[in-house]
């Protein structure tokens, strides 16, 4: 729990003083040999430490999701194989694997999700990467409206959902080839734009390279760019910005 959470359990009774003391003064990490756990990060943060899965051993991935999820209740590893989501299914049955984000998750059940972003996508072939954004959101508290193949090729299609776009606290927009969705979208709306370019496209797009570099020349304003196909990158901070949309005071 955050450290507001924290303070309302000690005021409702559910969690006692000694308690609430016990886990102020734990190290600021849990050394695990081959990893360190950043145990506080999410009393500093609001949000609590996420496996990225790809590349490590079987045995480190296991103990590290299964700690978290120990001592947060639910947990998300990001960039997972179908091998490694098989593997903590057999560990922890109650697993949830989206072979096209490649998220797995535990989540605590009825989890309340807040405000509103928008999460877009240029072509059907960004979906995977929009999907990484969207579940990240979503795992963190957010509510999340899909609005994908809008792609500039065809701009009516994303004209005729400027009433989804115009309504969120953030937009999230998702594209290769050129990229040049995120400068369309930042024309059209009053929030703020996270552009993500993504590894779709010809020769030229060089694995993504042509996207990022329309998107760093936007001449549209509010538009601001992480790296190519991160969409949990995208995701977290749309997080934090409807967040303070929802409680600025927070």
């Amino acid at each position: 729990m955050d450290v507001r959470e924290m303070l309302e359990a000690v005021k409702a009774g559910t969690l006692s003083v000694k308690e609430a003391e016990g886990a102020l003064k734990r190290a600021p990490f849990e050394e695990m040999g081959y990893a360190k756990l950043d145990s506080q990060r999410k009393l500093r943060s609001g949000f609590a430490e996420v496996v990225y899965c790809a590349g490590k051993a079987d045995e480190h991935l296991l103990a590290i999701f299964g700690r978290l999820y120990q001592d947060e209740g639910e947990v998300m590893g990001t960039r997972a194989s179908a091998e490694q989501a098989r593997l903590l299914q057999e560990a922890y049955p109650e697993v949830v694997y989206d072979p096209k984000s490649r998220i797995v998750k535990i989540e605590k059940p009825g989890k309340k999700r807040t405000g509103k972003i928008a999460v877009c996508t240029a072509g059907t072939a960004d979906i995977a990467v929009a999907e990484e954004a969207a579940q990240t959101a979503e795992f963190f508290g957010t509510a999340v409206a899909r609005v994908y193949d809008v792609g500039v090729s065809g701009l009516h299609r994303l004209l005729s959902q400027l009433d989804v776009i115009q309504n969120v606290t953030c937009v999230v927009a998702v594209a290769g080839m050129e990229g040049a969705l995120g400068s369309v979208i930042g024309g059209l709306v009053s929030v703020p734009v996270i552009a993500v370019p993504t590894s779709v496209g010809y020769g030229a797009n060089f694995h993504g390279l042509s996207a990022l570099l329309t998107m760093i020349n936007s001449c549209a304003n509010g538009i601001a760019v992480v790296n190519i196909d991160n969409g949990y990158g995208a995701g977290y901070m749309a997080t934090q910005i409807n967040r303070l949309a929802v409680n600025p005071y927070a």
